[in-house]
């Protein structure tokens, strides 16, 4: 990831910490798309591949009224937090 994508995304998880009750589906959706890529469907579930196998996993569904399940938010937020630890550790075995 180069600077400006992680200024993103910092952005980005700053502004899902702040409303995690209140999250629109679609905009969780598009923050998704903008970290982790493309998404494939399953029935009414978004599913986003992550760069790691298992647990956090990326599993949307809407709520009621367009809004993006709380638990759902947490765990984009937790997926996005392993992402940056991820590359943080690369960028400490390449020095």
């Amino acid at each position: 990831m180069d600077d400006d994508k992680d200024s993103l995304i910092e952005k980005l998880t700053k502004e899902l910490e702040s409303s995690e009750n209140n999250v629109r589906f679609s905009r969780l959706l598009t923050i998704c798309e903008n970290v982790f890529g493309e998404y494939r469907t399953s029935g009414s579930h978004h599913i986003f591949k992550t760069p790691w196998q298992g647990d956090p996993r990326i599993n949307l569904q809407k709520l009621k009224g367009n809004l993006a399940k709380p638990y759902q938010v947490r765990q984009v937020l937790r997926c996005i937090r392993k992402l940056k630890e991820i590359k943080e550790k690369n960028e400490q075995e390449n020095k």
